[in-house]
């Protein structure tokens, strides 16, 4: 029997226990939902998952898409693929009735989607990314753009990309020279290049949609004088037809490691007279308005970094259940049956493991999720405030966490599999090489490092942090009342402690001392705070297990908690004590990497 790509237990583990999705129903948006609805859709999904994506997985992953010149040609069962997903209502299914969504709350509308994500890897970036896409125009545009892109970019008749980076301008935004020109009509005309473009050029659709950062002309340097334009493929006519190609041009494409069900491109703006583009909201404010997109992105690049960790454990521990292969130490008798290698303690080791990681980074994507549909839809305003002001901060570490421990589950994966996971036979190999882009992908850890540490945790006189410390001593309270909690509880209060002395201490160095120096070690202060947020998921989730556990009558939900409450021990036991030792060198300001030379190495 094939492992499965997730486990359904699990998935409704952490919708209607961990977070009760049922309650959002109260909210008028979901007032025409329940669970039955819910598990529909998430039901719907897993079919399409299996029947249009599993199969080509591997055919996917050996097939990269070519270009010829003029076109760009891949397998067709993508496209086939794709196409079931916008024809079973599941490519934006949180959207409005009207856009033709189902407005299913971001919790479920994301659970639903982990199936696809799980059997399509990056080829669901298509349709992540045109979502993403929309949502900012949505969110920015003028009531003509938003009726003139919106609907084709929802029921999939366009795509959609971010173009950002340049050759000469990866994550330094403010040195990207892509520019913009006004014309008498109100457009601008685009010329420069961008590079990495997910998406950025493919015949999936009828049209894409980029939204382009550019400077207009005579603007400020540095990230003051961006602005964002929508710049299509094809023009589209005022009845929605297409119009003429615009000057935009696929200039080639990038061969990736994994991740090769989705073009990504090299693109150029305006060979010819400039690329048309019309401005989103106002000249010089163009860098906001793309975070909208690019903290959605960082949640959707946590996610699927959570959900291939998600995939890898499931086929490695349904290999770890039916491998026979060696014995027991304490076996004597070379004649007797060797045993399943999941009954070894290092291979229990790795299992558990990755269970902690991604049942771990999964559960904070969720809360990321969560959070941003309260944002929008929580019954008050101090509510919405709230949930901003708490995602605001947790998203470079919803972006870095899983993205760096889920290639780690996929190292692992392959490890539990020995010989058989080095291969392409099984596709754990494929997991991990897929997922190795998400430490880069929306900024790479040492970007979101310096977003926490020297953005995040400061501004608004600490706000966001107080915040997210006060909803983890929150937890902490209600964990002291079972007995069984009681140590994890008083192990994250003293990881707070941890976290509040290095704080303290980094933010009065930043005022005193070399920034250079003090912001050396980030990733570091990055990875501890990390493994603090994780620790609390942990224990919010040790929390309904406990309750879970002891209200239980039968075998499989016993089993089912134990095995929770056992991962939430693992962590506790042999990932958070790193801590510790991170916090000796921020404290001691360490200048290792600063001090080290160019020509010494």
């Amino acid at each position: 029997m094939a492992a499965p790509l997730l486990d359904p237990r699990d998935l409704d583990f952490m919708l209607y226990e961990l977070f009760d999705v049922e309650s959002m129903t109260s909210r008028e948006r979901y007032s025409d939902h329940n669970r039955e609805t819910f598990d529909a859709a998430i039901n719907t999904s897993r079919v399409v998952a299996e029947k249009y994506f599993l199969p080509i997985r591997q055919k996917v992953d050996t097939n990269q898409p070519t270009f010829d010149g003029e076109k760009v040609h891949m397998i067709p069962e993508i496209k086939v693929a794709l196409d079931a997903v916008v024809e079973a209502g599941l490519a934006a299914p949180g959207a409005d009735y009207e856009l033709g969504g189902m407005q299913l709350p971001a919790l479920v509308a994301a659970v639903s989607g982990a199936y696809l994500n799980a059997a399509a890897s990056t080829t669901m970036g298509y349709i992540g990314l045109t979502n993403a896409n929309a949502n900012l125009i949505n969110a920015h545009g003028t009531p003509q753009q938003k009726e003139k892109w919106l609907a084709p970019l929802l029921n999939g008749r366009f795509a959609g990309t971010m173009a950002m980076s340049e050759p000469g301008a990866g994550s330094s935004l403010s040195d990207l020279t892509t520019y913009a020109v006004p014309v008498d009509d109100g457009t601008y005309r685009i010329t420069g290049n961008k590079i990495w473009i997910s998406g950025g050029d493919h015949e999936l659709n009828e049209n894409i949609v980029h939204l382009v950062l550019a400077r207009v002309k005579g603007a400020a340097r540095g990230i003051k004088g961006i602005s964002l334009f929508i710049v299509p493929k094809f023009l589209v006519n005022d009845d929605g037809s297409l119009g003429a190609r615009n000057d935009v041009t696929l200039a080639g494409l990038f061969h990736k490691m994994g991740g090769r069900g989705q073009t990504s491109t090299a693109l150029n703006f305006g060979e010819k007279e400039g690329a048309t583009g019309y401005l989103v909201g106002e000249e010089n404010r163009g860098l906001l308005y793309m975070f909208h997109m690019m903290n959605e992105a960082r949640i959707m690049v946590g996610s699927a970094a959570s959900i291939i960790a998600l995939c890898g454990y499931q086929y490695s521990l349904d290999y770890a259940k039916e491998r026979p292969q060696g014995r027991l130490p304490s076996t004597k008798d070379p004649l007797s049956p060797p045993v399943n290698i999941i009954e070894h303690a290092d291979v229990r080791r790795m299992l558990l493991a990755q269970k902690a990681y991604a049942e771990g980074a999964y559960a904070l994507c969720l809360l990321g999720t969560k959070l941003a549909d309260d944002l929008h839809t929580a019954p008050s305003e101090r509510e919405r405030k709230e949930a901003h002001q708490l995602l605001d901060f947790l998203t470079p570490i919803i972006k870095s966490w899983p993205s760096e421990y889920g290639p780690k589950a996929n190292y692992l994966a392959i490890q539990v599999l020995g010989g058989s996971g080095y291969v392409n036979e099984h596709p754990v190999e494929m997991m991990y090489r897929d997922n190795r882009l998400n430490p880069i992908h929306e900024g790479t850890t040492g970007i979101q490092s310096l977003d926490l540490l020297a953005r995040k945790v400061p501004q608004n006189d600490l706000a966001g942090y107080t915040a997210c410390l006060e909803a983890i001593q929150d937890t902490i309270a209600v964990a002291r009342n079972r007995s069984e909690l009681s140590d994890f509880a008083d192990e994250l209060e003293a990881a707070i402690g941890t976290v509040k002395e290095v704080t303290k201490f980094l933010l009065g160095s930043m005022l005193e001392k070399d920034i250079d120096l003090v912001l050396a070690n980030s990733v570091k202060y990055l990875d501890l705070f990390g493994n603090v947020v994780i620790a609390w998921i942990w224990l919010k989730q040790g929390i309904v297990a406990a309750a879970g556990l002891e209200a239980s009558s039968h075998t499989a939900d016993k089993n089912f908690y134990s095995g929770k409450l056992q991962a939430m021990r693992y962590f506790y036991r042999y990932e958070l004590p790193e801590i510790d030792a991170w916090a000796k060198l921020l404290l001691a300001l360490d200048d290792t990497t600063l001090a080290m030379q160019a020509d010494w190495f």
